[in-house]
């Protein structure tokens, strides 16, 4: 028999619930606010039929556009074929959580911030630009001396067989 190819094929493992995850569904799922423009990653609760994404928006980062009663509107792209797609989609509180992908740009606003203020202090200019990591320096290994060889101009060698 040919394999099935229904909506939610394939979800054996993907939908399971965590070991030690089981049952219940913690309270503070349910309480959490949302809001417009807030990251949230899309993470299917098993246990939850109701308002379940498809299987490709498992695991996926999205942007809230839309907050209803029981659900949030997540926002989110999607690549068919060459082009990529802005997709919306209505999922249950259940099947999303806060996303930490601002977590490290919004501790170095925090950080940029206190060292203008720092800086604004001391009357000195500084930049908060991110710099990559330069070339590793030079050394020298086992400490030795350095010792430059240079070619002496216009010497021959005539040790060759046949000579010049």
């Amino acid at each position: 028999m040919p394999a099935g190819h229904g909506l939610r094929s394939r979800t054996r493992d993907l939908f399971s619930r965590a070991f030690r995850k089981k049952g219940y569904i913690p309270l503070s799922t349910y309480l959490k606010t949302y809001r417009t423009g807030d990251y949230v990653d899309v993470k299917v609760n098993g246990a939850v039929h109701k308002g379940m994404p498809h299987k490709f928006y498992h695991g996926r980062t999205g942007q809230v556009w839309n907050v209803t009663k029981r659900a949030i509107g997540v926002e989110m792209n999607k690549q068919v074929g060459n082009r990529v797609i802005k997709k919306r989609i209505h999922v249950r509180v259940e099947h999303v959580q806060p996303s930490r992908c601002e977590e490290e740009f919004r501790a170095r606003m925090v950080r940029n911030d206190e060292l203008k203020a720092e800086a604004k202090a001391r009357g000195v200019k500084i930049s908060t630009k991110r710099q990559p990591e330069g070339p590793k320096p030079g050394f020298i290994v086992g400490g030795a001396s350095i010792e430059t060889v240079t070619p002496i101009p216009y010497d021959v060698v005539n040790d060759l067989k046949g000579g010049y």
